[in-house]
């Protein structure tokens, strides 16, 4: 199968990438964690970046892992990342949780996770407002600009309702299609365009 390779091209990545705005990795990018990833970027500077891989769920919930969560329904945990695998991060709408950081004026990243909690145990509705995650994705000073320049990644901005969503399996389609026609039709091709 030949390839019209201007049809994979990135030509957004003028957009330089901040707080608050995804990548979106390219089409046949073969590393398991990245692969029809979206990354969530909660900080971005000169030293490096930090995000969470927002579309690759676990099969475990989050009841199952920690002690002390007493309710009964059932809540997911992704996969943010191949950083500290073993560690749990959460990114949130919940401003009044103490030492939490802010990512922009309505998300925010961690925080008193004993709160956190006890908040959930109070019954009080999280879907939509809260998301876990174990470990993250990271950057060194000047990589991730690197593999921009490479166009492994595509950069996008995303909704709120989509970042906090658990639902998120088709999250990588939906942003490549939000970008316009050329990006939509990378969503038709194969993971592995040999095989086709």
């Amino acid at each position: 199968m030949l390839f019209n390779e201007e049809l994979f091209k990135i030509e957004f990545n003028n957009i330089p990438p901040q707080k608050g705005s995804i990548l979106i990795s390219e089409p046949f990018l073969k590393e398991s964690y990245f692969q029809r990833a979206v990354i969530y970027l909660t900080d971005h500077s000169e030293l490096g970046s930090m995000g969470f891989v927002l579309n690759k769920s676990l099969e475990i919930a989050l009841n199952d892992l920690i002690k002390g969560i007493t309710i009964d329904k059932k809540i997911p945990v992704f996969l943010g990342g191949p950083v500290n695998v073993d560690t749990l991060f959460f990114i949130h709408t919940l401003a009044f949780i103490p030492g939490s950081y802010k990512v922009t004026d309505t998300i925010f990243l961690n925080g008193d996770f004993n709160f956190l909690k006890e908040y959930i145990n109070s019954g009080a509705e999280i879907e939509g407002k809260i998301k876990f995650f174990f470990g993250y994705s990271g950057w060194q000073k000047n990589q991730l600009m690197d593999e921009l320049k490479e166009n492994s990644w595509l950069v996008g901005v995303i909704s709120e309702k989509e970042i906090l969503s658990t639902q998120s399996h088709r999250i990588w389609e939906k942003s490549l299609s939000a970008l316009g026609d050329k990006y939509k039709k990378w969503t038709k091709f194969p993971k592995d365009p040999s095989l086709n």
